[in-house]
């Protein structure tokens, strides 16, 4: 679970106007915060099998708004990944 202040700087940076929550480079970045958290918890959690559900629903509906994006815009897409430093 994010704390508010984390949600906030990550609304702040990736909205694309003033109060921006609802675009895609706003939802993918807090669910790409929400998958590095979960990612720690079951480093040391291995057998808690519900929290490793939800991380592969969040990386589904990443994965999804990603495709929405690259489909609508390119380079916002390219420009976002970069930002993110994710590997596609």
């Amino acid at each position: 679970m994010l704390s508010k202040e984390t949600k906030a700087r990550i609304i702040k940076e990736f909205a694309t106007k003033n109060g921006d929550t609802g675009s895609p480079e706003v939802q993918i970045a807090i669910l790409t915060e929400e998958i590095n958290v979960l990612n720690d918890h079951l480093k040391f959690h291995i057998h808690d099998f519900a929290s490793k559900r939800g991380q592969m629903m969040k990386i589904g509906q990443r994965r999804s708004l990603l495709k929405y994006l690259q489909d609508k815009d390119i380079n916002r897409y390219r420009a976002l990944i970069d930002k993110l430093g994710l590997r596609r």
